[in-house]
């Protein structure tokens, strides 16, 4: 990934060059200008252009990407693009930073291995209580390095976790991945996570805090008996 900064992201021109037609809501690709000769690919998604969903507040799966992204570059995740939130040609939205793949890349053989770094995209995914990790929102980049997509139907009072990563469920986590969890509550107190809790409800904040109790004591969760494990499509 370039050196390219929240800020270049927040304060460049947002030029509209396109649209991914295969996602759900308005997803637009375009460039961030940063300079005369810098120029950022992002994804842009509009607030304009979310469908409505039964049990996600309106208007909300933007901020939630950029919740998404504040919380793994907080604690040391570092599986997020950078993601704001501002304004655009079609109004407020998320954009976030364009992930070149190669074209070789099987990314669903790498995503059911047991590596270090799907690991800790499990963890993360039963954090924020993702209900979409599809394959598809699973990136490597050309050098290797993992990336996640697509965090707007996150952050949930209710348990929705729904993902392709199953292959930890039970185990339990390490020393560092128990650091890292109390360092999400630790940073909680801080006034640098203060946006991130004004996105979310009171009751998503507390949500998050008692599945990452409930994460140290138990571990990596098991699919749920009540709620779809996995998402359609799965890729």
């Amino acid at each position: 990934m370039s050196q390219i900064t929240v800020q270049d992201i927040n304060n460049g021109e947002l030029i509209v060059e396109g649209r991914l037609i295969d996602a759900s809501n308005a997803t637009l690709f375009g460039k961030v200008v940063v300079s005369p000769s810098i120029a950022v690919s992002v994804v842009y998604k509009p607030v304009a252009g979310e469908k409505p969903l039964w049990d996600f507040p309106s208007g909300s799966l933007a901020g939630r990407e950029v919740c998404a992204y504040e919380l793994s570059s907080a604690v040391g995740f570092d599986l997020v693009p950078i993601t704001v939130f501002r304004d655009g040609p079609f109004g407020p939205g998320a954009v976030q930073e364009w992930i070149d793949i190669p074209e070789e890349c099987d990314v669903i053989s790498r995503a059911q291995e047991h590596r270090e770094d799907i690991r800790s995209m499990a963890l993360f995914d039963a954090v924020i209580n993702n209900t979409d990790r599809k394959f598809g929102h699973i990136l490597f980049d050309e050098q290797g390095k993992l990336y996640g997509c697509d965090h707007g139907v996150t952050f949930h009072e209710e348990d929705k976790l729904r993902t392709v990563l199953w292959q930890f469920a039970g185990e339990r986590l390490n020393s560092i991945e128990l650091a890292q969890l109390d360092n999400i509550c630790d940073w909680l107190d801080l006034d640098s996570s203060s946006s991130f809790r004004n996105r979310l409800s009171s009751l998503e904040i507390s949500a998050l805090i008692q599945r990452i109790d409930r994460l140290k004591k138990e571990g990596f969760p098991y699919p749920s008996e009540d709620w779809p494990a996995i998402p359609w499509p799965p890729v």
